[in-house]
Protein backbone atom coordinates (compact mmCIF):
# COMPACT_ATOMS: atom_id res chain seq x y z
CA UNK A 1 0.00 0.00 0.00
CA UNK A 2 1.55 3.45 -1.17
CA UNK A 3 2.24 5.64 1.79
CA UNK A 4 -0.19 8.49 0.38
CA UNK A 5 -3.17 5.73 0.78
CA UNK A 6 -4.62 8.45 3.44
CA UNK A 7 -4.89 11.22 0.48
CA UNK A 8 -7.34 11.46 -2.45
CA UNK A 9 -4.39 12.41 -4.47
CA UNK A 10 -3.69 8.50 -4.43
CA UNK A 11 -6.49 8.17 -6.38
CA UNK A 12 -6.63 7.74 -10.45
CA UNK A 13 -8.20 11.37 -11.35
CA UNK A 14 -8.48 11.63 -14.62
CA UNK A 15 -10.39 14.59 -16.67
CA UNK A 16 -12.42 13.33 -19.84
CA UNK A 17 -15.27 15.47 -19.63
CA UNK A 18 -13.45 18.90 -19.37
CA UNK A 19 -11.08 18.06 -21.43
CA UNK A 20 -12.48 17.17 -24.37
CA UNK A 21 -15.35 19.45 -24.31
CA UNK A 22 -15.80 23.43 -24.78
CA UNK A 23 -15.51 25.81 -21.49
CA UNK A 24 -17.33 28.63 -20.83
CA UNK A 25 -14.72 31.36 -21.72
CA UNK A 26 -15.53 33.27 -18.99
CA UNK A 27 -13.74 32.53 -15.30
CA UNK A 28 -15.91 34.92 -13.31
CA UNK A 29 -18.53 32.69 -10.99
CA UNK A 30 -21.83 35.04 -11.77
CA UNK A 31 -25.29 33.95 -12.73
CA UNK A 32 -25.05 33.87 -16.54
CA UNK A 33 -25.99 32.45 -19.55
CA UNK A 34 -23.64 30.12 -21.00
CA UNK A 35 -23.50 29.71 -24.61
CA UNK A 36 -20.96 27.10 -26.63
CA UNK A 37 -19.53 25.56 -23.62
CA UNK A 38 -20.85 21.91 -22.45
CA UNK A 39 -19.37 23.59 -18.68
CA UNK A 40 -18.63 26.16 -16.31
CA UNK A 41 -14.97 25.89 -14.31
CA UNK A 42 -15.74 26.28 -10.85
CA UNK A 43 -14.92 25.36 -7.40
CA UNK A 44 -16.90 24.90 -3.98
CA UNK A 45 -17.21 27.39 -1.55
CA UNK A 46 -15.75 26.90 1.50
CA UNK A 47 -17.91 26.18 4.60
CA UNK A 48 -17.11 26.52 8.33
CA UNK A 49 -16.66 23.51 9.78
CA UNK A 50 -17.16 20.01 7.64
CA UNK A 51 -18.26 16.81 9.58
CA UNK A 52 -18.13 13.28 8.10
CA UNK A 53 -22.03 12.04 9.09
CA UNK A 54 -21.87 9.16 6.80
CA UNK A 55 -20.13 7.17 4.37
CA UNK A 56 -21.02 4.63 1.70
CA UNK A 57 -18.41 2.08 3.17
CA UNK A 58 -18.74 0.02 0.16
CA UNK A 59 -19.17 3.22 -2.79
CA UNK A 60 -15.73 3.90 -0.95
CA UNK A 61 -14.48 0.80 -1.60
CA UNK A 62 -15.81 0.50 -5.39
CA UNK A 63 -13.72 4.07 -5.81
CA UNK A 64 -10.33 2.47 -4.14
CA UNK A 65 -10.82 4.23 -0.96
CA UNK A 66 -9.29 2.94 2.27
CA UNK A 67 -9.89 3.64 5.76
CA UNK A 68 -7.46 5.59 6.35
CA UNK A 69 -8.33 8.46 3.70
CA UNK A 70 -12.21 8.12 4.96
CA UNK A 71 -11.68 8.57 8.37
CA UNK A 72 -8.94 11.19 7.47
CA UNK A 73 -9.58 15.15 8.40
CA UNK A 74 -8.49 15.40 4.50
CA UNK A 75 -11.52 13.36 3.34
CA UNK A 76 -13.86 15.45 4.91
CA UNK A 77 -12.40 18.69 3.76
CA UNK A 78 -12.36 17.83 0.61
CA UNK A 79 -16.25 16.46 0.82
CA UNK A 80 -17.37 19.58 2.52
CA UNK A 81 -15.87 21.73 -0.24
CA UNK A 82 -12.88 23.12 1.59
CA UNK A 83 -10.32 21.60 -0.62
CA UNK A 84 -9.32 20.74 -3.77
CA UNK A 85 -6.62 18.36 -4.17
CA UNK A 86 -4.11 17.23 -7.19
CA UNK A 87 -5.98 16.22 -10.15
CA UNK A 88 -9.28 17.26 -9.04
CA UNK A 89 -10.57 19.72 -11.96
CA UNK A 90 -14.07 21.20 -10.59
CA UNK A 91 -16.67 22.35 -12.70
CA UNK A 92 -20.95 22.67 -12.87
CA UNK A 93 -22.37 21.42 -16.10
CA UNK A 94 -24.18 23.25 -18.61
CA UNK A 95 -27.70 22.08 -19.61
CA UNK A 96 -31.57 22.85 -20.19
CA UNK A 97 -34.45 21.43 -19.20
CA UNK A 98 -38.73 20.99 -19.70
CA UNK A 99 -39.70 21.51 -16.29
CA UNK A 100 -43.50 20.61 -15.32
CA UNK A 101 -44.01 20.09 -19.13
CA UNK A 102 -42.81 23.67 -19.86
CA UNK A 103 -39.31 24.67 -21.27
CA UNK A 104 -37.42 26.23 -18.82
CA UNK A 105 -34.06 27.32 -20.94
CA UNK A 106 -30.68 27.17 -19.27
CA UNK A 107 -30.92 25.45 -16.00
CA UNK A 108 -27.17 23.42 -15.36
CA UNK A 109 -25.60 22.75 -12.10
CA UNK A 110 -26.84 25.28 -9.49
CA UNK A 111 -25.68 23.99 -6.63
CA UNK A 112 -24.14 20.68 -7.91
CA UNK A 113 -20.41 20.85 -8.62
CA UNK A 114 -18.06 17.86 -9.84
CA UNK A 115 -14.97 17.36 -8.84
CA UNK A 116 -13.54 15.21 -11.28
CA UNK A 117 -13.51 11.44 -12.00
CA UNK A 118 -12.07 8.95 -10.57
CA UNK A 119 -11.09 5.60 -12.69
CA UNK A 120 -10.65 2.28 -10.37
CA UNK A 121 -8.92 -0.79 -9.95
CA UNK A 122 -11.13 -2.44 -12.73
CA UNK A 123 -10.80 0.60 -15.29
CA UNK A 124 -14.29 1.93 -14.18
CA UNK A 125 -14.78 5.75 -14.35
CA UNK A 126 -16.89 7.56 -11.95
CA UNK A 127 -17.56 10.93 -11.31
CA UNK A 128 -17.64 12.40 -8.26
CA UNK A 129 -20.21 15.47 -7.26
CA UNK A 130 -20.80 17.61 -4.41
CA UNK A 131 -24.61 18.80 -4.07
CA UNK A 132 -24.77 22.18 -2.01
CA UNK A 133 -21.17 22.77 -2.67
CA UNK A 134 -22.22 26.74 -3.30
CA UNK A 135 -23.13 28.89 -6.54
CA UNK A 136 -22.01 28.36 -9.83
CA UNK A 137 -23.03 30.34 -13.01
CA UNK A 138 -25.81 28.33 -13.01
CA UNK A 139 -27.20 28.95 -9.71
CA UNK A 140 -29.30 31.99 -10.75
CA UNK A 141 -30.54 33.66 -7.55
CA UNK A 142 -29.84 30.59 -5.37
CA UNK A 143 -27.14 30.28 -3.05
CA UNK A 144 -26.03 26.99 -4.22
CA UNK A 145 -26.43 25.38 -0.76
CA UNK A 146 -28.52 22.51 0.50
CA UNK A 147 -29.78 21.60 3.37
CA UNK A 148 -29.41 18.41 6.05
CA UNK A 149 -32.77 17.57 5.79
CA UNK A 150 -32.49 16.94 2.16
CA UNK A 151 -28.96 15.82 2.08
CA UNK A 152 -30.10 13.02 4.66
CA UNK A 153 -33.20 11.85 1.98
CA UNK A 154 -30.59 11.93 -0.49
CA UNK A 155 -27.81 9.84 0.94
CA UNK A 156 -30.18 7.13 1.97
CA UNK A 157 -31.77 7.00 -0.76
CA UNK A 158 -29.08 6.70 -3.58
CA UNK A 159 -27.94 3.72 -1.65
CA UNK A 160 -31.23 2.30 -0.76
CA UNK A 161 -32.39 2.02 -4.22
CA UNK A 162 -28.90 0.46 -5.44
CA UNK A 163 -29.22 -1.91 -2.89
CA UNK A 164 -32.96 -2.80 -4.28
CA UNK A 165 -30.84 -3.19 -7.83
CA UNK A 166 -32.79 -0.34 -9.26
CA UNK A 167 -30.36 1.96 -11.78
CA UNK A 168 -29.15 4.66 -9.75
CA UNK A 169 -26.52 7.63 -8.56
CA UNK A 170 -24.72 6.43 -5.71
CA UNK A 171 -23.73 8.33 -2.74
CA UNK A 172 -20.77 8.58 -1.15
CA UNK A 173 -20.57 10.72 2.25
CA UNK A 174 -22.70 12.85 3.74
CA UNK A 175 -20.86 16.16 5.72
CA UNK A 176 -22.23 18.79 7.77
CA UNK A 177 -21.10 22.39 6.81
CA UNK A 178 -20.96 23.78 10.32
CA UNK A 179 -23.13 26.58 8.84
CA UNK A 180 -26.84 27.72 8.09
CA UNK A 181 -29.04 27.87 5.13
CA UNK A 182 -32.48 29.83 5.06
CA UNK A 183 -35.03 27.60 3.50
CA UNK A 184 -38.91 28.63 2.59
CA UNK A 185 -39.61 24.51 3.15
CA UNK A 186 -43.00 24.99 1.46
CA UNK A 187 -42.96 28.33 -0.33
CA UNK A 188 -45.56 29.99 2.14
CA UNK A 189 -43.57 32.31 3.85
CA UNK A 190 -42.31 30.37 6.94
CA UNK A 191 -38.64 30.66 6.26
CA UNK A 192 -36.23 29.87 8.59
CA UNK A 193 -32.23 28.85 9.55
CA UNK A 194 -31.28 25.10 8.62
CA UNK A 195 -28.13 22.96 9.30
CA UNK A 196 -26.26 22.62 5.94
CA UNK A 197 -24.70 19.87 4.20
CA UNK A 198 -23.53 18.78 1.30
CA UNK A 199 -24.06 14.83 0.05
CA UNK A 200 -20.92 13.33 -2.74
CA UNK A 201 -22.33 11.56 -4.95
CA UNK A 202 -21.41 9.42 -7.45
CA UNK A 203 -22.07 7.97 -10.76
CA UNK A 204 -20.73 6.53 -14.49
CA UNK A 205 -22.26 9.64 -15.81
CA UNK A 206 -24.22 12.86 -14.18
CA UNK A 207 -25.41 13.20 -18.59
CA UNK A 208 -28.91 14.30 -18.79
CA UNK A 209 -31.02 14.58 -21.04
CA UNK A 210 -31.26 18.40 -20.83
CA UNK A 211 -27.61 18.45 -21.38
CA UNK A 212 -28.51 17.79 -25.29
CA UNK A 213 -31.54 20.02 -25.23
CA UNK A 214 -29.92 23.19 -24.75
CA UNK A 215 -27.28 22.91 -27.01
CA UNK A 216 -30.14 22.45 -29.86
CA UNK A 217 -32.66 24.65 -28.69
CA UNK A 218 -29.96 27.43 -29.19
CA UNK A 219 -28.95 26.24 -32.53
CA UNK A 220 -25.56 24.98 -31.31
CA UNK A 221 -25.06 21.97 -33.80
CA UNK A 222 -21.48 21.68 -33.31
CA UNK A 223 -21.62 21.55 -28.82
CA UNK A 224 -24.29 19.30 -29.45
CA UNK A 225 -22.32 16.73 -31.92
CA UNK A 226 -19.53 17.36 -29.95
CA UNK A 227 -21.48 16.16 -26.68
CA UNK A 228 -22.86 13.20 -28.83
CA UNK A 229 -19.81 12.20 -29.98
CA UNK A 230 -18.06 12.49 -26.29
CA UNK A 231 -21.19 10.28 -25.06
CA UNK A 232 -20.15 7.72 -27.47
CA UNK A 233 -16.69 7.02 -26.68
CA UNK A 234 -17.11 7.21 -23.14
CA UNK A 235 -20.34 5.53 -22.37
CA UNK A 236 -22.03 4.18 -25.51
CA UNK A 237 -18.29 2.79 -27.49
CA UNK A 238 -20.25 0.22 -29.26
CA UNK A 239 -21.63 2.91 -31.58
CA UNK A 240 -18.70 4.37 -33.25
CA UNK A 241 -18.36 7.65 -34.90
CA UNK A 242 -21.48 10.08 -34.81
CA UNK A 243 -24.10 9.81 -37.89
CA UNK A 244 -27.43 9.02 -38.95
CA UNK A 245 -27.51 5.47 -37.64
CA UNK A 246 -25.52 5.69 -34.52
CA UNK A 247 -27.70 8.23 -33.27
CA UNK A 248 -30.64 6.53 -33.49
CA UNK A 249 -28.96 3.71 -31.77
CA UNK A 250 -28.43 6.30 -29.17
CA UNK A 251 -31.73 7.68 -28.60
CA UNK A 252 -33.29 3.44 -28.96
CA UNK A 253 -31.15 2.58 -26.10
CA UNK A 254 -31.46 5.63 -23.90
CA UNK A 255 -35.80 4.37 -24.79
CA UNK A 256 -34.99 0.58 -23.76
CA UNK A 257 -32.95 1.27 -20.31
CA UNK A 258 -35.52 4.35 -19.83
CA UNK A 259 -38.50 2.05 -19.65
CA UNK A 260 -36.37 -0.50 -17.65
CA UNK A 261 -35.94 1.91 -15.15
CA UNK A 262 -39.65 2.81 -15.09
CA UNK A 263 -40.75 -0.77 -14.45
CA UNK A 264 -38.00 -0.70 -11.73
CA UNK A 265 -39.81 2.40 -9.87
CA UNK A 266 -43.21 0.98 -10.88
CA UNK A 267 -41.80 -2.27 -9.03
CA UNK A 268 -40.32 -1.25 -5.57
CA UNK A 269 -43.63 1.52 -5.13
CA UNK A 270 -40.99 4.32 -5.89
CA UNK A 271 -41.89 7.84 -7.11
CA UNK A 272 -39.60 10.28 -8.00
CA UNK A 273 -41.64 13.49 -7.84
CA UNK A 274 -39.81 16.09 -10.06
CA UNK A 275 -39.14 13.84 -13.81
CA UNK A 276 -38.39 16.83 -15.46
CA UNK A 277 -36.25 16.54 -18.64
CA UNK A 278 -33.20 17.61 -16.66
CA UNK A 279 -33.72 14.97 -14.09
CA UNK A 280 -33.51 12.29 -16.63
CA UNK A 281 -30.43 10.05 -17.14
CA UNK A 282 -28.95 9.03 -20.30
CA UNK A 283 -27.59 5.86 -18.68
CA UNK A 284 -30.84 4.93 -17.41
CA UNK A 285 -29.92 5.58 -13.80
CA UNK A 286 -32.27 7.64 -11.47
CA UNK A 287 -30.72 10.53 -10.77
CA UNK A 288 -30.75 13.97 -8.77
CA UNK A 289 -33.37 13.13 -5.19
CA UNK A 290 -35.38 15.44 -4.68
CA UNK A 291 -39.16 15.67 -3.42
CA UNK A 292 -39.34 11.49 -3.70
CA UNK A 293 -41.56 9.09 -2.10
CA UNK A 294 -42.85 5.70 -1.55
CA UNK A 295 -45.66 4.24 -1.60
CA UNK A 296 -47.02 3.65 0.93
CA UNK A 297 -50.97 2.68 0.46
CA UNK A 298 -51.60 1.74 -3.32
CA UNK A 299 -52.35 4.78 -5.16
CA UNK A 300 -51.61 5.48 -8.83
CA UNK A 301 -52.70 9.13 -8.46
CA UNK A 302 -50.32 9.92 -5.39
CA UNK A 303 -47.07 12.42 -5.69
CA UNK A 304 -44.64 13.62 -3.08
CA UNK A 305 -44.16 16.76 -4.63
CA UNK A 306 -46.13 19.77 -3.49
CA UNK A 307 -45.47 21.77 -6.54
CA UNK A 308 -47.17 18.78 -8.82
CA UNK A 309 -50.27 18.29 -6.26
CA UNK A 310 -52.49 19.99 -8.30
CA UNK A 311 -51.62 18.65 -11.44
CA UNK A 312 -50.43 15.49 -10.42
CA UNK A 313 -48.10 15.02 -13.78
CA UNK A 314 -45.50 13.30 -12.56
CA UNK A 315 -47.34 10.85 -10.11
CA UNK A 316 -47.03 6.94 -9.46
CA UNK A 317 -49.10 5.87 -12.12
CA UNK A 318 -48.17 8.31 -14.58
CA UNK A 319 -44.23 7.56 -14.55
CA UNK A 320 -43.98 5.71 -17.41
CA UNK A 321 -45.94 7.82 -19.84
CA UNK A 322 -43.48 10.97 -18.79
CA UNK A 323 -40.37 8.47 -19.22
CA UNK A 324 -41.84 8.61 -23.15
CA UNK A 325 -42.55 11.91 -23.05
CA UNK A 326 -39.16 12.75 -21.50
CA UNK A 327 -37.94 10.72 -24.65
CA UNK A 328 -39.71 12.39 -27.58
CA UNK A 329 -38.00 15.82 -26.21
CA UNK A 330 -34.58 14.22 -26.16
CA UNK A 331 -35.29 13.10 -29.95
CA UNK A 332 -36.18 16.53 -30.67
CA UNK A 333 -32.77 17.87 -29.49
CA UNK A 334 -30.77 15.09 -31.50
CA UNK A 335 -32.61 15.05 -34.53
CA UNK A 336 -30.35 17.83 -36.30
CA UNK A 337 -27.76 14.65 -35.97
CA UNK A 338 -30.09 12.08 -37.50
CA UNK A 339 -32.35 14.20 -39.82
CA UNK A 340 -34.76 11.37 -41.41
CA UNK A 341 -38.39 11.76 -38.89
CA UNK A 342 -39.42 7.75 -40.04
CA UNK A 343 -36.03 6.68 -38.35
CA UNK A 344 -36.64 8.99 -34.99
CA UNK A 345 -40.17 7.62 -35.07
CA UNK A 346 -39.17 3.83 -35.47
CA UNK A 347 -36.70 4.70 -31.95
CA UNK A 348 -39.30 6.28 -29.99
CA UNK A 349 -41.76 3.71 -30.44
CA UNK A 350 -39.06 1.15 -29.35
CA UNK A 351 -39.71 2.84 -25.46
CA UNK A 352 -43.81 1.70 -25.97
CA UNK A 353 -42.13 -1.95 -26.79
CA UNK A 354 -39.54 -1.76 -24.32
CA UNK A 355 -42.35 -0.65 -21.45
CA UNK A 356 -44.30 -3.07 -22.52
CA UNK A 357 -41.84 -6.29 -21.71
CA UNK A 358 -40.51 -4.28 -18.91
CA UNK A 359 -43.96 -4.09 -16.84
CA UNK A 360 -45.12 -7.67 -18.08
CA UNK A 361 -41.46 -9.11 -16.92
CA UNK A 362 -42.81 -6.90 -13.52
CA UNK A 363 -46.12 -8.72 -12.75
CA UNK A 364 -44.68 -12.09 -13.59
CA UNK A 365 -42.38 -11.09 -10.52
CA UNK A 366 -44.40 -9.60 -8.45
CA UNK A 367 -47.01 -12.18 -8.68
CA UNK A 368 -44.55 -15.45 -8.56
CA UNK A 369 -45.97 -16.42 -12.40
CA UNK A 370 -44.10 -18.83 -14.20
CA UNK A 371 -44.08 -16.38 -17.37
CA UNK A 372 -46.76 -13.89 -18.66
CA UNK A 373 -49.62 -15.80 -20.71
CA UNK A 374 -51.03 -12.15 -22.28
CA UNK A 375 -54.60 -10.52 -21.59
CA UNK A 376 -55.72 -13.40 -18.36
CA UNK A 377 -52.53 -12.62 -16.41
CA UNK A 378 -52.81 -8.49 -17.26
CA UNK A 379 -56.81 -8.68 -15.74
CA UNK A 380 -55.48 -10.89 -12.62
CA UNK A 381 -52.70 -7.90 -12.34
CA UNK A 382 -55.27 -4.88 -13.11
CA UNK A 383 -57.97 -7.31 -10.60
CA UNK A 384 -55.73 -7.08 -7.94
CA UNK A 385 -54.24 -3.48 -8.20
CA UNK A 386 -58.25 -2.04 -8.34
CA UNK A 387 -59.16 -4.27 -5.17
CA UNK A 388 -56.10 -2.57 -3.48
CA UNK A 389 -57.61 0.91 -4.08
CA UNK A 390 -60.73 -0.15 -2.57
CA UNK A 391 -59.26 0.46 0.65
CA UNK A 392 -56.12 1.64 1.66
CA UNK A 393 -53.92 -1.29 0.94
CA UNK A 394 -50.06 -0.92 2.46
CA UNK A 395 -48.21 -2.02 -1.63
CA UNK A 396 -45.20 -3.40 0.34
CA UNK A 397 -46.63 -5.30 2.98
CA UNK A 398 -49.41 -6.76 0.93
CA UNK A 399 -46.84 -8.29 -2.01
CA UNK A 400 -44.63 -9.46 0.77
CA UNK A 401 -47.60 -11.34 2.23
CA UNK A 402 -48.71 -12.26 -0.81
CA UNK A 403 -46.05 -14.70 -1.50
CA UNK A 404 -47.15 -16.93 1.53
CA UNK A 405 -50.76 -16.84 0.59
CA UNK A 406 -51.80 -20.69 0.21
CA UNK A 407 -54.64 -22.78 -0.31
CA UNK A 408 -55.68 -22.98 3.35
CA UNK A 409 -58.61 -21.98 5.28
CA UNK A 410 -58.24 -18.74 5.21
CA UNK A 411 -55.63 -17.34 2.21
CA UNK A 412 -56.11 -13.84 3.23
CA UNK A 413 -54.94 -13.97 6.58
CA UNK A 414 -50.89 -13.50 4.95
CA UNK A 415 -52.14 -10.40 3.75
CA UNK A 416 -54.53 -8.68 6.82
CA UNK A 417 -51.50 -6.77 8.38
CA UNK A 418 -51.45 -4.54 3.97
CA UNK A 419 -54.69 -3.15 5.27
CA UNK A 420 -54.55 0.17 6.95
CA UNK A 421 -58.35 -0.55 8.16
CA UNK A 422 -59.59 -3.69 8.54
CA UNK A 423 -62.11 -4.71 5.56
CA UNK A 424 -65.78 -5.24 5.37
CA UNK A 425 -67.13 -8.24 4.74
CA UNK A 426 -67.80 -7.39 1.01
CA UNK A 427 -64.30 -6.37 0.20
CA UNK A 428 -63.22 -9.95 2.32
CA UNK A 429 -64.99 -11.69 -0.40
CA UNK A 430 -63.70 -9.93 -3.28
CA UNK A 431 -60.39 -10.65 -2.14
CA UNK A 432 -61.37 -14.12 -1.26
CA UNK A 433 -62.43 -14.10 -4.83
CA UNK A 434 -59.06 -13.13 -6.85
CA UNK A 435 -57.15 -15.04 -4.20
CA UNK A 436 -58.93 -18.34 -5.34
CA UNK A 437 -58.17 -17.17 -8.70
CA UNK A 438 -54.74 -16.57 -7.68
CA UNK A 439 -54.09 -19.62 -6.35
CA UNK A 440 -55.28 -21.43 -9.18
CA UNK A 441 -52.97 -19.88 -11.11
CA UNK A 442 -50.05 -20.48 -9.54
CA UNK A 443 -50.68 -23.66 -8.15
CA UNK A 444 -47.54 -25.85 -9.40
CA UNK A 445 -45.03 -23.33 -9.72
CA UNK A 446 -41.84 -23.92 -7.51
CA UNK A 447 -40.03 -21.82 -5.24
CA UNK A 448 -43.04 -19.10 -5.64
CA UNK A 449 -42.68 -17.61 -1.95
CA UNK A 450 -39.02 -17.60 -2.40
CA UNK A 451 -38.55 -15.86 -6.08
CA UNK A 452 -41.35 -13.57 -4.98
CA UNK A 453 -39.75 -12.29 -1.97
CA UNK A 454 -36.56 -11.75 -4.09
CA UNK A 455 -38.63 -9.69 -5.94
CA UNK A 456 -41.01 -7.48 -3.55
CA UNK A 457 -38.95 -6.07 -0.87
CA UNK A 458 -39.47 -5.97 2.64
CA UNK A 459 -38.11 -2.87 3.25
CA UNK A 460 -38.46 0.39 1.43
CA UNK A 461 -36.79 3.86 2.76
CA UNK A 462 -40.18 5.11 3.41
CA UNK A 463 -40.91 8.61 3.90
CA UNK A 464 -41.38 8.37 7.44
CA UNK A 465 -38.30 6.28 8.41
CA UNK A 466 -36.44 9.29 6.54
CA UNK A 467 -37.59 12.08 8.51
CA UNK A 468 -37.60 10.22 12.14
CA UNK A 469 -33.76 10.20 10.88
CA UNK A 470 -33.83 13.93 9.89
CA UNK A 471 -35.12 14.69 13.19
CA UNK A 472 -32.76 12.77 15.06
CA UNK A 473 -29.69 14.21 13.37
CA UNK A 474 -30.92 17.77 13.60
CA UNK A 475 -31.09 16.94 17.46
CA UNK A 476 -27.75 15.67 17.59
CA UNK A 477 -28.17 12.43 17.06
CA UNK A 478 -26.68 10.25 13.79
CA UNK A 479 -27.56 6.49 14.57
CA UNK A 480 -31.08 6.59 13.35
CA UNK A 481 -29.11 7.38 9.45
CA UNK A 482 -26.87 4.53 10.26
CA UNK A 483 -29.75 1.85 11.41
CA UNK A 484 -31.05 2.73 7.91
CA UNK A 485 -27.98 2.41 5.57
CA UNK A 486 -27.55 -0.92 7.18
CA UNK A 487 -31.34 -1.75 6.96
CA UNK A 488 -30.81 -1.01 3.38
CA UNK A 489 -28.15 -3.50 2.45
CA UNK A 490 -30.62 -6.53 2.90
CA UNK A 491 -34.28 -5.10 1.49
CA UNK A 492 -35.64 -8.60 0.96
CA UNK A 493 -34.40 -10.03 4.08
CA UNK A 494 -37.50 -10.95 6.64
CA UNK A 495 -35.46 -9.61 9.53
CA UNK A 496 -35.05 -6.40 8.00
CA UNK A 497 -38.85 -6.26 7.28
CA UNK A 498 -39.56 -6.76 10.70
CA UNK A 499 -37.95 -4.03 12.41
CA UNK A 500 -38.79 -1.19 9.41
CA UNK A 501 -41.23 -2.89 6.98
CA UNK A 502 -44.30 -2.46 8.95
CA UNK A 503 -46.78 0.35 7.59
CA UNK A 504 -46.85 3.64 7.62
CA UNK A 505 -48.24 5.10 11.55
CA UNK A 506 -51.25 6.81 11.43
CA UNK A 507 -49.32 9.98 12.96
CA UNK A 508 -47.46 10.14 9.68
CA UNK A 509 -50.34 9.83 7.48
CA UNK A 510 -50.20 14.21 6.88
CA UNK A 511 -47.03 15.09 8.69
CA UNK A 512 -44.80 17.25 6.72
CA UNK A 513 -41.97 15.14 5.64
CA UNK A 514 -43.61 12.04 5.80
CA UNK A 515 -46.51 13.05 3.48
CA UNK A 516 -45.79 15.58 1.36
CA UNK A 517 -42.40 17.16 0.43
CA UNK A 518 -41.26 20.66 -1.69
CA UNK A 519 -38.64 21.14 -4.12
CA UNK A 520 -36.60 23.13 -1.47
CA UNK A 521 -33.38 21.42 -0.65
Amino acid sequence: MSDNSHSLTALNWDDSFVSSLPADPASTNTSRQVRGAAFSRVEPTAVGGPKLLALSESMAAELGMTTALTTSEGFAEAMGGNAVVDGMKPYAACYGGHQFGQWAGQLGDGRAITLGEVINDVGIRYELQLKGAGPTPYSRFADGRAVLRSSIREFLCSEAMHYLGVPTTRALSLVATGDSVRRDMFYNGQEKAEPGAIVCRVARSFLRFGSYQIHAARNDIDTLRRLVAYTFEHHFPHLGPVNKDSVVAFLTQVGQSTAQLMAEWMRVGFVHGVMNTDNMSILGLTIDYGPYGWIDNYDPSWTPNTTDASMGRYCFGMQAQMGGWNLVRLAEALYPLIDDMDAVKSAIETYEKSWSQASGAMVVGKLGLDTHRGEADQLLWSDLTELMQREPTDMTVCFRGLSKVAAAENPLDPILDAFYDPPGPALQEAWGAWLERYLDRVKGIEGRQARMDAFNPGFVLRNYLAQEAIEQAEAGDMSRISELLEAAKTPYADGVALKFGGKRPEWARNKPGCSTLSCSS
